[in-house]
């Protein structure tokens, strides 16, 4: 147990320093041996998670999917929102978020890696909507496969013009604007009235994540001790 929790630790020391390389030269100027240096690890090591560079690429790809948290709404299309929004906040702060685009959008590896990141964040954007339908959320007309595809790419091609003009110092305003002129086209007026669309709504809602973790450490802590204690009185018993 103790070799596979290192073995995890590792990989994803692996990752963020693979990611923080690709992030700053791209797939083809990117070395094995820099990210070797940067997760201050073995070559060893690097090969025995990942059996090339572009594996080591691709699990950079997925591994933005492994930590997309956004807190469940009782209206699904304030979540719809949110998971672009939170997104926006963390891409400029998050190499492997950062990493992941370059590596799905730029020319050097263009039609490689089976699509890069879109087809997860469409997968993961219709299954939002689709409870948003359910919920009866949505207009009539909105289809929630197509409506993830739309605004998938529409949220991609903001990213990418935010990037190349502002270095993504302006995404999160840019991709509120997004919402704010997409959602009338998609939400009932009795929800879209409700949505919270502001600009600063992904640093907040990292921020509520944020506070979730730490009282749920705070809470296991407690735990922890008043079952050391528990034990102990016991043994004074």
């Amino acid at each position: 147990m103790v070799r596979q929790e290192r073995a995890v630790r590792t990989r994803r020391l692996i990752l963020e320093a693979a990611a923080s390389v690709f992030d700053e030269y791209g797939y083809e100027g990117a070395t094995i041996g820099e990210v070797v240096a940067r997760a201050g690890v073995t070559r060893g090591a690097v090969y025995f998670h990942f059996a090339s560079k572009r594996e080591l690429a691709q699990g950079v790809v997925e591994e933005q999917f492994g930590s997309d948290e956004i807190p469940e709404r009782q209206c699904k299309l304030q979540e719809f929102v949110d998971l672009g929004m939170v997104v926006a906040h963390l891409m400029p702060r998050d190499p492997l978020l950062s990493a992941g685009a370059r590596l799905s959008l730029g020319q050097d590896v263009f039609g490689d890696f089976s699509g890069g990141a879109a087809p997860g964040w469409i997968e993961r954007a219709e299954g939002v909507l689709t409870a948003a339908g359910r919920r009866g959320e949505l207009l009539p007309q909105v289809v929630p496969a197509e409506t993830a595809w739309l605004v998938t790419g529409a949220w991609t091609g903001v990213q990418i013009q935010s990037q190349k003009m502002s270095g993504r110092a302006d995404l999160e305003r840019r991709v509120a604007v997004l919402y704010q002129h997409l959602m009338p086209s998609i939400a009932i007026p009795g929800v879209l009235a409700t949505l919270d669309l502001a600009a600063d709504r992904g640093a907040r809602v990292v921020a509520e994540l944020a506070a979730a973790r730490d009282a749920a450490a705070e809470g296991g802590a407690g735990a922890e001790g008043a079952a050391a204690a528990g034990v102990g009185g016991a043994g004074r018993a």
